[in-house]
């Protein structure tokens, strides 16, 4: 009886509590939207649904709009932002990156929205997008680059490849894409809200700890 009520406590401990409900707006484009995906199969329904899983005492708002860019974002925080808002991710760059736009002024605008944030007292994380080499290695590095470099100058946590989980070298690993070859399936959204899941979850108690 003693070891089953030390399992208990053990458990107990275990759980995190949290000094209120936490809502988090996921600010993205169609990666965040879940295009293509059933409702309930994009990412924000999986993440959300992992999160429950763990008990975390989390909703995440879906501001992602398909086709968005950088500049679209930044042109939307102010009514993403809504009162109600405690944290704020930032997916934003992957049609910045197709359409070939500049990393410099992809950047800027990605600062922007951090600053914006920041300056709501609303904290932000970063999620980025790996580039490959089809605009040659200077436009490579600057738009890799400028996740990180975000990330330690506004000091926000970051996941630095929204395909880390599903990718194999260049490639997305078989039975993870959509026919486009640009969006997730659901298993391939599956095992990225695997893989981010743990990054989100402890945002997520970062920004409860502050409210």
């Amino acid at each position: 009886m003693r070891g089953i009520r030390n399992a208990f406590l053990l458990g107990c401990l275990a759980t995190p509590v949290w000094a209120d409900p936490v809502v988090i707006a996921a600010l993205g484009d169609s990666l965040t939207a879940g295009y293509g995906l059933p409702q309930d199969q994009g990412f924000v329904p999986q993440m959300q649904a992992w999160l429950d899983a763990q008990g975390a005492q989390v909703t995440v708002v879906n501001a992602g709009v398909s086709g968005d860019t950088t500049a679209g974002g930044l042109s939307r925080l102010d009514w993403t932002l809504t009162p109600d808002v405690d944290g704020l991710i930032v997916a934003l760059g992957g049609n910045d990156y197709l359409r070939g736009l500049d990393p410099a002024v992809s950047k800027a605008n990605l600062d922007a929205i951090l600053a914006g944030a920041d300056e709501r007292g609303v904290p932000a994380m970063l999620v980025g997008i790996v580039a490959g080499a089809n605009y040659g290695p200077d436009y490579q590095a600057a738009f890799n680059g400028m996740y990180p470099d975000l990330a330690d100058s506004r000091a926000v946590p970051l996941i630095p490849n929204w395909f880390a989980a599903i990718q194999n070298g260049a490639s997305a690993r078989p039975g993870t894409m959509q026919g486009d070859g640009i969006h997730p399936n659901a298993e391939g959204v599956a095992q990225i809200v695997t893989e981010m899941g743990p990054a989100i979850l402890s945002f997520a108690e970062t920004v409860d700890a502050k409210q």
